[in-house]
């Protein structure tokens, strides 16, 4: 790894710190939730290394929780995640190097980690991805050890007002998305799909119907 690249990395990791901690309280939700639903720390734990999607992970574990089949936990889980493909493809282009370096990277990107390697049009810088994205996911799977060993410690997370930390991230890392009226436009109809869709259809779905905003940048 080239020193420009270590030093873009270390930025990334800068940039991300303030995001941290929302993700921390919610991995500490993530590992009492888990916790409740019958995972041990170690089964939580390793979850959350493996699978690094948080809303996934909520949607997944809170149906087992309430006794739905695993097959529509795992297609809850996919339908949350579709969001990735085309955040994949956009920053594919900026990945260089040998296919094994190419093949883990991406394990990284995840909304924060995107938002901040973003570099506007359309470009993407690999080492801040990388720095932000290692932050990110040691502070998940860190706090979901928390939240599954410590649960009766933190007591209940709604009641501590911690379930608005992830809502109040993503509005974050919105803010610095907008520059245009096209940006704002998208912003606004995705909010309006999303909370059309809330009171009829399953948890995640809104997320995803949402993302059909982003079609207005298509045109010009």
């Amino acid at each position: 790894m080239s020193a420009t690249h270590v030093t873009s990395a270390g930025a990334g990791a800068r940039a991300v710190a303030p995001l941290a901690l929302a993700v921390g309280v919610f991995g500490m939700t993530f590992g009492v939730l888990a916790r409740d639903a019958g995972f041990g720390p170690v089964s939580a734990v390793v979850f959350s290394a493996t699978t690094f999607a948080g809303s996934a992970q909520f949607a997944a574990t809170s149906l087992v929780s309430a006794g739905g089949t695993l097959t529509a936990a795992i297609g809850t889980a996919v339908l949350l995640n579709v969001r990735y493909v085309p955040i994949g493809l956009s920053v594919a282009p900026s990945l260089h190097g040998p296919a094994w370096r190419r093949a883990h990277r991406p394990q990284l990107i995840v909304d924060e980690s995107w938002a901040v390697g973003h570099l506007g049009g359309g470009r993407y810088d690999p080492g801040l991805i990388l720095g932000a994205g290692l932050v990110l996911w040691g502070t998940w799977v860190v706090s979901t050890g928390i939240g599954a060993l410590a649960g009766d410690v933190l007591g209940d997370p709604e009641r501590l007002g911690l379930d608005a930390a992830f809502p109040a991230l993503f509005l974050a890392l919105l803010a610095g998305q907008i520059h245009d009226r096209r940006g704002f436009a998208a912003a606004a109809l995705g909010a309006a799909i999303a909370l059309v869709c809330v009171p009829f259809v399953p948890v995640g779905i809104p997320i995803v119907a949402a993302s059909a905003a982003c079609l207005i940048g298509l045109r010009r």
